[in-house]
């Protein structure tokens, strides 16, 4: 196995990527099952905007659409459902009053802190046995693609 800092042999590198490619579509394709099993009120679409919202304190729609690479009016849509099961609600920006920020609403925190909860407790079940070494380089592991992926969209 090559090291960061040495090269790989292409077949290697080859091989690597179609694991990792085959394994991060099992990944996401089990996550979008399980979200609906640990809060069956949101999709997972809906859990990353209100876990957005939480995240950044209110941010616009526009802001949203920018940060997940979506159109403007598939946002739309979904905060307008949000927005009507009452998972959030549109604030007056104070420093412009003609910008609507949104916010989670009561029924999107306790949602949000729930989802939160439940998720927790599947992945500590899930990695139980895992060694706390592994655990530290999955985490680092993770953090460095996702910045990776976000820094080169």
């Amino acid at each position: 196995m090559a090291s960061a800092a040495s090269p790989t042999r292409p077949a290697e590198s080859a091989t690597s990527l179609e694991t990792i490619q085959r394994e991060l579509t099992a990944f996401a394709r089990r996550a979008r099952a399980t979200a609906a099993r640990m809060h069956p009120e949101l999709s997972l679409v809906a859990y990353t905007i209100l876990a957005h919202l939480e995240e950044q304190q209110g941010c616009r729609a526009t802001d949203l659409a920018a940060h997940y690479l979506l159109d403007k009016s598939t946002v739309s849509r979904q905060v307008a459902a949000l927005e009507r099961d009452g998972f959030l609600e549109r604030r007056t920006d104070p420093t412009d009053h003609r910008v609507q920020v949104l916010h989670l609403a009561p029924r999107g925190v306790r949602s949000l802190a729930a989802a939160r909860v439940r998720r927790q407790e599947t992945f500590k079940e899930r990695l139980a046995a895992w060694d706390p070494a592994d655990l530290a380089r999955f985490a680092d592991y993770l953090v460095r693609y996702n910045a990776d992926a976000a820094a080169h969209p």
